[in-house]
């Protein structure tokens, strides 16, 4: 990956690349991107966990949320999963949907889009025993009826790096060292108009000496799901902040940053397609951005909350087993770790949209 993203510096005119095109080179260039190629990334022989390493209880609550929302809306039961990972998630919700409401189970239409050939083959394997459909644009979808989600998907969405330095917005790029074997950076006065009224539009001012990540590639992406979804609920489950969160002084330097081997790296201009790169994602420019495609903002609460609401604690079973390795105490385990103050959860958000769909009716219903 290395020599192909020089060897395209080198056909540059000033010799540089934006964040964004190297970021979307690591990561998705078709025979050497990080999740492009045939290496394992989640879990203990990958790079970093989630939340469905944990315990099946996302894929669990999620299923059984779905379930209510459909019979409660007469909302087509179709589900449309933005990057399956593993295909653990879906997994874990369908069997929920299969427990919790049989009939529904077999009416419903599971769907997962997924542009990376590895997990494709992966999902397969993990959904044998399920009917799922494996699309790799969601533009294959339109016209879209029913629920659409993702769980960490728009953190690993290319972005351009911005700063200010005496006054001045500069677009930070990408350049090849020649001192050695890497890159490096390279700050270039702003001329990206697209950059400029994005800020403009999400009336974002930048304080001296701020980085921030401009998430263009997430704006996009969210056009196409608001062309797509003509009736229906978006949930979003990430990590990221609100405008007034970016401005702590704790991310003055922006979120940018790699996971290799479950180390994090803050230097993502090391090992091109040997580490995962990721960003804290803008909730509010993602909320404005759908706001302006007719979708209506219903909740935005952190994951832990979220599955409150959803009656996680019901989950809870109780057992006389003092055996920690056993089924019930590891899933209660995964059950507390979930909820636990400062553990995962509470660095996840859920935002739930919906389009098309009568403001009276409740999204988050109790069981």
């Amino acid at each position: 990956m290395y020599t192909v993203i020089r060897d395209i510096l080198l056909t540059r005119k000033e010799n540089q690349l934006s964040y964004n095109e190297f970021i979307e080179l690591a990561l998705y260039h078709p025979q050497f991107g990080y999740y492009m190629n045939d290496s394992s990334k989640i879990g203990k022989s990958g790079d970093f966990y989630t939340s469905v390493n944990v315990s099946d209880i996302l894929g669990t609550m999620l299923g059984k949320w779905f379930c209510t929302l459909f019979r409660s809306t007469g909302l087509r039961p179709v589900i449309c999963e933005l990057g399956g990972g593993t295909g653990k998630l879906a997994q874990d919700l369908l069997g929920s949907m299969k427990k919790w409401d049989p009939i529904l189970y077999e009416e419903t239409r599971y769907m997962i889009v997924e542009t990376s050939p590895y997990h494709r083959i992966l999902q397969k394997e993990a959904l044998k025993g399920h009917t799922v459909t494996l699309v790799q644009d969601v533009e294959e979808l339109a016209p879209f009826e029913g629920i659409l989600f993702s769980n960490e998907f728009f953190d690993a969405f290319p972005v351009h790096v911005i700063e200010k330095r005496d006054g001045k917005l500069f677009e930070v790029m990408v350049c090849h060292d020649e001192g050695g074997k890497s890159f490096k950076e390279k700050p270039e006065a702003l001329t990206n108009l697209r950059i400029r009224a994005y800020l403009a539009e999400e009336g974002i001012e930048l304080s001296e000496g701020q980085r921030l990540e401009v998430p263009l590639a997430m704006m996009d992406y969210l056009q196409k799901i608001g062309h797509i979804l003509e009736k229906g609920m978006l949930l979003t489950l990430d990590y990221g902040y609100t405008r007034s969160e970016w401005c702590l002084p704790q991310h003055h330097s922006g979120s940018l940053r790699g996971f290799r081997r479950h180390e994090m790296k803050e230097n993502i201009l090391q090992f091109p397609g040997g580490m995962d790169i990721t960003t804290h994602i803008h909730f509010d420019s993602l909320q404005n951005a759908l706001a302006r495609q007719g979708f209506i903002h219903r909740a935005f609460l952190r994951q832990d909350e979220l599955l409150l609401k959803l009656g996680i604690l019901e989950e809870l079973a109780a057992h006389t087993d003092s055996n920690p390795f056993s089924a019930v105490s590891k899933r209660n385990r995964g059950i507390r770790d979930l909820l636990m103050q400062g553990g995962i959860s509470s660095y996840f958000r859920g935002s739930v949209e919906t389009k098309g769909l009568e403001e009276s009716i409740p999204v988050l219903p109790s069981f």
